[in-house]
């Protein structure tokens, strides 16, 4: 069972990031000497001990006005929101300052479980430089070294016994979707279409949906779950940092759904932030559609759809067998379309392929296309096998992995689509050496 959200959160060059990449096991985030480097918030998957969990890094909060650091304390502050246990990162090498007293007191109000981790402790000799951070009111800090990795296990104990489990809903045979996008690109609207009554807030104002709202229905023959996901009203004059924010409470949403739908604005085109909240559902390997909103108010020649779907599979090469859907929230068309992609994209993601079909296939794909020579050798497959749906995975037992070429993954890829409909949907391809 899924785990909630940790948050990273300190002053600047505490060692957020370093921590970050070390949770979540990969180089994820920018790490730089200069302070104040992380300006975006990051956020990735991490497991320890089979727990899987979410982990949100923030930019550095400071007292000193300086370039960005508003927009940093806004979405440090949705970050904590967001959050069910924050790890607050202090320097164990320059000692208590007064941005670990500012930080300490916005975390006492948000009253959420804080775990306290005093950074740089790299030797034995400056674990005594922590006992400075027991005025900070959290408790026993933790020693922790993030160059060198020390500390971080019993931390990642801790971070267990604190984050709450969340509760995987069953939703039977029905195709759960979610709707994801930057704010006010109409997901609300779609989502009251495509259910056929008005059950989420609809407006003007950017990040009216407070909460991921599932609504049920039936179309068709077919049962479906939207699941609309949140956004986030402005505050004051942040607005540069508002559409970042729709990307963590789509995380959820998305996590609880099989195919995500991206919703695209028609007239404001396709942003970075598109890509930004897409990206985690393809992190999550879900199917995905990708809808073209408010079609209906934007300005269109006659090629006007063959040139915005060549501008979306040019902005989105990682999304090359996503379905494209036109429709209009305000006037109900292209509905029965997105409906259809949806449940061709779920049909996909849950094919299965009968493992003398799919061995044929790829003997006859080496037979008409010889593996290249890559890496002192050549490929050879000589069996397949379907492990998994939800996306389809497939191993495929050869004489040596390391003589794959991507090109050759490509390849075998385009085989399996041109004769399945995988539409919407990821195919996985892992190699194994045959013993």
């Amino acid at each position: 069972m899924p785990l909630g959200t940790l948050a990273i959160v300190g002053a600047p060059s505490v060692g957020k990031s370093t921590i970050f990449n070390r949770i979540v096991g990969e180089r994820r985030s920018i790490v730089e000497e200069t302070r104040g480097v992380t300006r975006d918030r990051l956020y990735a998957k991490a497991v320890w001990l089979t727990k899987s969990f979410t982990v949100i890094d923030t930019g550095g909060i400071q007292i000193k006005n300086v370039p960005f650091q508003e927009e940093i304390r806004s979405q440090v502050d949705i970050a904590i929101q967001e959050a069910d246990v924050i790890l607050f990162l202090v320097d164990g090498k320059i000692g208590l300052t007064g941005d670990d007293r500012f930080i300490a007191k916005l975390l006492y109000k948000c009253q959420k479980p804080v775990i306290l981790g005093v950074n740089k402790i790299d030797n034995i000799n400056e674990i005594g430089n922590k006992a400075d951070f027991y005025a900070l009111g959290f408790g026993d800090p933790i020693a922790l070294s993030g160059a060198h990795g020390i500390g971080i296990g019993d931390t990642l104990d801790l971070v267990i016994k604190k984050l709450p489990e969340k509760e995987t809903p069953d939703y039977g045979d029905a195709i759960a979707f979610s709707l994801i996008g930057r704010p006010n690109v109409g997901k609300s609207s779609l989502a009251n279409r495509l259910i056929g009554e008005k059950r989420t807030i609809v407006s003007d104002i950017a990040g009216t949906t407070r909460d991921s709202v599932d609504s049920p229905f039936e179309r068709n023959g077919r049962h479906y779950v939207v699941i609309d996901t949140a956004g986030l009203v402005k505050r004051g004059k942040i607005y540069e940092a508002v559409d970042k924010y729709a990307s963590i409470r789509a995380l959820s949403a998305i996590d609880r759904s099989e195919v995500a739908v991206l919703v695209i604005d028609a007239n404001a085109g396709i942003l970075e932030q598109d890509k930004h909240v897409v990206g985690y559902a393809v992190d999550a390997k879900k199917a995905i559609v990708i809808v073209v909103n408010k079609w209906d108010l934007a300005k269109k020649g006659p090629d006007a759809q063959k040139e915005f779907t060549e501008r979306i599979r040019s902005g989105f090469k990682f999304l090359d067998y996503a379905s494209i859907v036109f429709c209009s929230a305000l006037t109900g068309s292209g509905l029965d379309k997105i409906l259809e992609a949806i449940a061709v994209a779920y049909d996909g993601y849950n094919r299965r392929i009968g493992t003398s079909v799919l061995n044929r296939l790829i003997m006859d794909a080496q037979t008409f296309n010889q593996t290249p020579e890559f890496n002192h050798g050549r490929l050879k497959i000589i069996y397949a096998n379907q492990v998994a749906v939800c996306p389809p995975t497939f191993v495929l037992f050869c004489n040596n992995p390391s003589f794959v070429h991507f090109s050759y993954t490509r390849y075998l890829e385009n085989k399996l689509r041109g004769a399945y409909d995988f539409s919407g949907s990821p195919i996985n391809l892992i190699y194994r050496q045959r013993k």
